[in-house]
């Protein structure tokens, strides 16, 4: 997900029209640290209370603030305890796609002059490194967007503090925005995501637009150079350009001469070595006739021969290779009667997909965390990814489906119960609670039949040894001495393949 910037005084500038629709984009506008929804420029705003345990609510008192961005939520963090996440947890259709953007005003909030560098995760991957240090500095905001195939039922948002985050972590605004099936489809949406980059209105000077211009609340900014650039009335209906851009971009275009081609850079940042999603949109002032145009970026063709009409034209890479800076060139044919135009343009870089703990093993983990008294402080958001985030004494493997395989807590001070949900995680070889001050019964294990070592010395735990220990032919290691184990030892834990501790502290017989 990468980042881009929007004045807090050009908030302002929203489109205003839509005050009077009541349903805004199809999907969820939560303002971070507000206690109380609002309808702000037709968009429905809600409390983050519902989606996020944590965090400080801090209400901004600077002047000309956007109502969104004059309220923030951060969480309280010093970088010398171990890397951990912040979490939201948004419910989303399975397999839908979505525009994921959150927003970001320091304003302060953490006590420190400039703003602290944290890490953007969404569902266990890592988006982005959150730096807004030189936007607030002009006394902008940031936001980071992407596009994103839901693998679950939630997404679940997070932000990460690590050993540079030298200030609380902060947020102040996250969108999730349903899109139509069309919209960037030709992305494997199964392996990557979308990070944007740019998004102009070509020709279009003043304010951005989005919502109600475009349904899908999109974020365009004006786009000029120094050629001609013309204002005319679009015939465009975007029903028929699969991205669905809105007709506002079709309103103002950079014209193409059809004596001299026409180049310009786009976007005004040198870019990183990767491959990028590029749409262009184009369209032709008359409706008398067909516009022939040749597309090319960097010297290297990337359209030829596009037929471009009043009805507007699309052209994309789903993955185009770019570095440094980028030229577009644009080369009308030489019998054109009338100039086209080329009218906004989007560009996102493809983010890899990380793999994704096993649900099961995600919602088992904070049942385990909601039964244990003092847990790690970094038990939040995904127990296994990203890898420099897993929970403190918590062991997983997989690639693209990771698995919880080993639980390791010991001498850490834990009190409380184990959950019998601790069962659903069927691929832990590992159990390992020695030495703290676990209470309760042991619970049936009878699902874990990789279970190799189960280590629970040294605790309080009551009740019989569950018989189904015995069923776990793979277990090796079984201590339970000094706890407070009462009744028969059942046969099947007297073999010879099995390390088995009871003595002392137990009245097992």
């Amino acid at each position: 997900m990468s980042h881009l910037s929007l004045s807090s005084l050009l908030f302002l500038a929203l489109c205003t029209a839509a005050i009077a629709q009541r349903i805004g984009p199809r999907g969820l506008s939560i303002n971070c640290g507000s206690f109380s929804g609002s309808e702000v420029d037709g968009v429905v705003w809600l409390p983050d209370s519902a989606f996020v345990e944590e965090g400080i609510s801090t209400r901004l008192s600077i002047p000309g603030l956007h109502p969104v961005l004059s309220v923030v939520r951060s969480f309280p963090f010093r970088n010398s305890e171990p890397p951990r996440q912040f979490c939201y947890v948004i419910p989303a259709f399975p397999g839908a796609k979505y525009l994921v953007r959150t927003s970001f005003f320091y304003g302060g909030v953490g006590g420190k002059r400039n703003p602290p560098v944290f890490d953007l995760i969404v569902d266990g991957t890592l988006w982005a490194v959150v730096n807004t240090t030189a936007d607030y500095a002009r006394n902008f905001s940031s936001y980071y967007e992407g596009i994103y195939k839901t693998r679950g039922r939630i997404i679940r948002l997070c932000l990460g503090g690590n050993d540079y985050t030298d200030s609380d972590p902060f947020i102040s605004s996250i969108e999730t925005i349903i899109l139509e099936e069309s919209v960037y489809n030709s992305t494997d949406f199964d392996r990557y995501a979308l990070a944007l980059v740019a998004r102009n209105s070509f020709g279009q000077s003043g304010s951005i637009f989005r919502y109600p211009n475009d349904r899908f609340n999109r974020i365009w900014h004006p786009f000029v150079d120094q050629a001609e650039t013309i204002r005319y009335s679009s015939n465009v209906s975007n029903l028929e350009l699969w991205n669905l851009p809105p007709q506002s971009i079709f309103e103002y275009g950079l014209v193409v001469d059809g004596a001299t081609p026409r180049q310009f850079q786009w976007p005004l940042l040198s870019l990183p070595n990767a491959s990028f999603y590029i749409a262009l949109y184009f369209a032709a002032t008359s409706s008398r006739s067909s516009e022939i145009l040749d597309v090319s970026i960097n010297g290297v063709a990337f359209s030829r021969n596009l037929r471009v009409t009043s009805s507007g034209a699309c052209v994309f890479s789903s993955q185009w290779v770019l570095s440094g800076p980028t030229v577009i060139s644009l080369a009308a044919s030489d019998g054109s009667e009338h100039s086209p135009l080329v009218n906004g343009g989007e560009i996102f870089s493809l983010l890899k997909l990380g793999g994704l703990t096993l649900s099961r093993d995600v919602f088992a983990m904070e049942a385990v965390k909601r039964s244990l008294v003092n847990p790690p402080s970094n038990w939040a958001g995904d127990p296994c990814l990203p890898v420099d985030f897993s929970w403190t004494g918590v062991t997983c493997a997989g690639d693209s489906v990771v698995r919880v395989i080993g639980l390791n807590l010991t001498g850490m001070n834990i009190s409380g119960t184990i959950s019998p949900e601790i069962a659903v995680m069927s691929g832990l070889a590992e159990i390992i609670l020695g030495n703290n001050s676990l209470s309760g019964e042991i619970p049936d294990l009878n699902r874990l039949r990789n279970l190799e070592k189960l280590h629970l010395q040294n605790n309080n735990f009551t009740g019989p040894l569950p018989s189904s220990l015995a069923d776990l032919s793979d277990l090796r290691e079984l201590y339970v001495e000094n706890n407070r184990l009462r009744g028969p030892i059942p046969s099947g834990l007297r073999r010879n393949s099995l390390n088995f501790r009871y003595l002392p502290g137990n009245n097992l017989s």
